[in-house]
């Protein structure tokens, strides 16, 4: 008589899993590398805290520079933003070129004009280089209008890039309407150096790619205190504790205490994300033919992908808490079906929201407080190439290059008046840029 085989147990929830029951990044990103919980002591010449684009970029170039180093995540790499985001690389930062020269002097002003318009080229040539598997795509970036009032901002951004000799392609009305398949827009600049990723995968190929260059990551390690031992910093952890020459914190918007007064230096921001089924062919020939990503000009706008299944994602500002009801998310496919009637019919299979770090001007920022120490966030929502740029520049750092050669000045923490009322000042400003767009302001 025969014996019938048991049958294999599913695999363990991630921490991502449990924290984002209706998230779609889990089910479409390859399995998370082996990151083993810290259980002794360590020693290493550089201890990394925050799992997201930042540092796992940094761990990984530290890694490839021959460093010893430790990443510590308190959850599982890319639990956090980089699993969270909209999947948009995107050049450029909130602010125009001139203005950030203008902001950031002769110096650092052109340097991070330069980090910021190269980052979707180095993210993407990363991926290429190592092999990557995270549905990368380069269909560009539209950025578009649907006031006219915000048409001659797209033209003098268009200006400002081809002075420094970037090509964006201005799109007028009809043209816009066949790019996206609506008719909502006037006008929309298409950037060619963007594209898209599914970012939990980009965060756990970077992870993969870490270890295999000899990098320690230790996911389910929270690191609870940061003080100095004599020429070293100490780390430690529930079960263990890492000694190292430098630290690099790249927590972004979920920063704690751990350094005095990081928390209450940026405002932690959370953005919502909704996802279609993938969509009928009759219906996806007509939703964002060209495979480009959108966002809209405004204060309080939308952005949206098509994924590499052809589901629809729609993103923008929602709940400003941990929101997992569907209802608190109605107001992103309201809109979806009001670009897209035919979207009606369809079913939204998830959605899930998350943080990340906003500063008062939306530039990021580094942080250099004590000798060793280093600390990158703030990428206002232009984190998935950044971030992963910043990285090589912090591992440059931590391995003794002078903060004076590095893209983005060194600036002091400066906590954020009344931070402990960010959420009531995040819903107030959510409402009164609603009103501007409205009005086209």
């Amino acid at each position: 008589m025969s014996q019938s085989t048991p049958a294999a147990s599913p695999p363990a929830p991630t921490p991502l899993e449990r924290d984002l029951p209706h998230a779609l990044y889990p089910l479409t990103a390859a399995p998370p590398p082996a990151t083993p919980m810290l259980t002794s002591d360590r020693r290493a010449q550089v201890v990394v805290v925050g799992g997201g684009y930042t540092g796992l970029s940094t761990a990984l170039h530290l890694a490839e520079r021959g460093v010893d180093v430790v990443l510590l995540e308190a959850h599982e790499p890319g639990w956090g933003a980089a699993g969270r985001n909209g999947g948009q690389v995107n050049a450029g930062l909130k602010h125009e070129p001139i203005a950030v020269e203008r902001a950031l002097g002769p110096v650092y002003g052109p340097r991070l004009v330069g980090l910021a318009s190269q980052a979707p080229q180095y993210l993407f040539d990363l991926v290429a280089r190592h092999g990557i598997r995270c549905e990368a795509e380069r269909g560009g970036t539209l950025r578009a209008a649907y006031h006219d009032s915000h048409v001659a901002a797209l033209r003098e951004s268009q200006r400002q890039w081809h002075d420094r000799g970037v090509q964006l392609t201005m799109l007028d009305a009809a043209a816009v309407a066949a790019a996206t398949g609506t008719d909502r827009y006037v006008a929309a600049l298409h950037d060619a150096r963007g594209g898209a990723v599914n970012p939990l995968a980009f965060a756990r190929g970077l992870a993969a790619v870490a270890l295999r260059h000899g990098a320690s990551i230790h996911g389910e390690t929270r690191a609870l205190r940061l003080e100095r031992r004599g020429a070293n910093w100490a780390v430690s952890t529930p079960r263990g504790t890492v000694l190292a020459d430098r630290v690099v914190l790249a927590t972004d918007g979920y920063s704690d205490d751990l350094w005095p007064g990081l928390r209450t230096s940026i405002v932690p921001v959370f953005s919502s994300i909704v996802a279609t089924e993938p969509l009928p062919p009759a219906i996806a020939r007509a939703v964002m033919p060209t495979r480009a990503v959108l966002y809209e000009v405004g204060a309080i706008t939308a952005y949206y992908r098509r994924d590499a299944a052809g589901r629809l994602l729609m993103g923008g500002r929602g709940a400003q808490h941990a929101a997992s009801s569907l209802r608190e998310y109605r107001h992103l496919f309201r809109y979806a079906e009001r670009l897209w009637p035919g979207l009606a019919n369809v079913t939204w299979t998830h959605w899930w929201n998350g943080q990340f770090a906003l500063t008062p001007d939306f530039y990021p920022r580094l942080h250099a407080p004590a000798p060793g120490v280093f600390i990158a966030l703030g990428y206002s929502g232009r984190g998935v190439a950044l971030a992963t740029a910043l990285g090589r520049e912090l591992a440059a750092a931590a391995d003794g290059t002078s903060l004076n050669d590095l893209p983005i000045p060194a600036t002091l923490l400066q906590a954020i008046a009344f931070h402990r009322f960010w959420r009531v000042g995040v819903t107030a400003q959510v409402l009164l840029g609603r009103v501007r767009d409205r009005l086209g302001v």
